[in-house]
């Protein structure tokens, strides 16, 4: 009986569940995530990961549109954004090269000032380009645009990679891969990949877009910047605390001389060094010629010699990764003794488009400069310099009795002079203006001022050679 009475009840419950499933009583089935924005969908409340795409691709290059389009090869890398093209498409340019800028993307700066992620933006750009077999250059409507410096084309890059048949977007690649961020993108040509190429990286919390701190981003309280920015607005950062990198060249007395390279203008740029007393032998170290360097200091206006320089440089042994010490970064370089002429030397002019302000008041800014107070400080070599006559350094009570000024001519019939520190033969024996009056000679040393004129200064009886 109490058998019968089990299964009745059970029958009973088995009946009601069944009832509530057919009225819609059981479990809803999951939502879809169908309408989804920012990472959350509407319908459910629940956060929903994105689903990953490779934007670069989405954006389809179309020959036949009626854009602009030039195939083109790399000429100079400047930075995440900026790329010199070489160019045959005519009326393109300036002498058979293109300066591009990127479209619909903004990438942090590796020039100048230097910027959070700039430097990684710019590698990846690099790496991109410099391994494609077809780079593709296309306007964003029916005209070749130029940017506000009139100097350079607003412009989509496509390249095809080594073993595909596919062109990528590399705007979008860029913003993909959270190195850029949005610069008028959505107003543009493919501006809706462009914004959802945006979005997925904002999701996946991508270099920029992960606010995260840059692994090669130096945050002391310096202002990191290239020698190029340096010595092109040096009175703007005269008492300031600045820190760069470049390749020590000289060392003379309580001073070196660091020097960089700039494709963009095919220019070394340079800065005298300071170590005075107090930098301990550890840090010395560092600054040994041949090596690279990140030197970090404050920039000083030193009358004495009419020239800036970087004092207060510091190493902390126990704390060798500090933002604010000197960094060694390579060893095994070169001075440069970029080979130019007297005419260039005295005459030429180099013209500068300069980012000038703060924030959001940054303005671009042409400025002209001579040739010699840009390569300040860096290594050059001159050759086929006739001496004249000289004038020799006779105060007994100076270190630099015996140092002479060598007032050359060259073929042209450029003036030029060169100075010299105390010079011996390899018997220990003064070397007097005598010695080089008549001759020609090539020498190699540092551009240096003196009472408002520009000169060549050597340190070494070895790099003057009598032709």
């Amino acid at each position: 009986m109490k058998n019968v009475r089990f299964l009745s009840l059970l029958l009973l419950i088995c009946i009601i569940v069944t009832s509530l499933a057919a009225c819609g009583g059981g479990e809803e089935p999951p939502c879809e995530h169908k309408n989804v924005a920012l990472g959350i969908c509407k319908d459910c409340g629940e956060k929903v990961k994105a689903e990953e795409k490779d934007w670069a691709t989405e954006a389809k290059l179309d020959m036949s549109a009626p854009t602009k389009k030039a195939n083109v090869s790399v000429k100079i890398y400047v930075d995440g954004d900026t790329v010199h093209f070489y160019t045959s498409e005519p009326g393109l340019g300036t002498g058979g090269v293109v300066k591009a800028r990127f479209l619909a993307v903004d990438t942090p700066e590796s020039t100048g000032k230097i910027e959070e992620w700039g430097k990684k933006a710019s590698a990846f750009t690099k790496s991109k380009l410099e391994t494609a077999t077809s780079i593709i250059i296309e306007s964003n409507d029916e005209n070749w645009n130029v940017d506000s410096t009139g100097d350079r084309y607003l412009l989509w890059i496509w390249y095809k990679p080594q073993d595909s048949d596919t062109y990528r977007n590399l705007n979008i690649e860029l913003l993909q891969n959270g190195l850029a961020i949005a610069s008028n993108t959505a107003a543009t040509r493919y501006g809706s990949i462009g914004t959802s190429a945006i979005a997925q990286a904002k999701a996946q919390k991508l270099n920029i877009q992960s606010k995260q701190p840059d692994p090669d981003f130096y945050y002391g309280d310096a202002i990191e910047l290239d020698l190029k920015e340096l010595r092109a607005n040096i009175a703007q950062y005269d008492g300031k605390k600045v820190a760069f990198t470049g390749v020590v060249t000289i060392s003379n007395n309580n001073s070196v001389y660091v020097e960089s390279y700039d494709e963009e203008t095919d220019m070394y740029y340079g800065m005298a060094v300071y170590c005075g007393f107090n930098l301990n032998g550890e840090g010395w170290e560092i600054l040994t010629v041949g090596n690279e360097v990140r030197v970090v200091g404050k920039v000083s206006y030193y009358s004495t010699g009419q020239t800036y320089q970087i004092i207060d440089l510091q190493y902390k042994i126990m704390k060798p990764n500090d933002p604010s010490n000197l960094q060694k970064i390579s060893d095994g370089n070169e001075a440069a003794y970029m080979p130019v002429t007297a005419n260039d030397f005295q005459n030429k002019k180099i013209t500068l488009t300069l980012l000038q302000g703060e924030g959001d008041n940054v303005t671009e800014v042409t400025k002209t400069f001579d040739f010699a107070a840009l390569a300040m400080n860096t290594t050059v070599s001159m050759d086929g310099l006739t001496v004249n006559r000289y004038t020799t350094t006779t105060n007994e009570e100076s270190a630099n009795e015996g140092a002479m000024t060598l007032y050359c001519t060259a073929s042209d019939g450029t003036e030029i002079a060169v100075r010299t520190v105390v010079l011996h033969d390899e018997s220990g024996n003064l070397i007097t203006g005598e010695y080089f009056k008549g001759k020609t000679i090539s020498v190699k040393g540092m551009v240096d001022a003196f009472s408002g004129s520009y000169q060549i200064k050597v340190f070494s009886l070895n790099d003057i050679t009598i032709k």
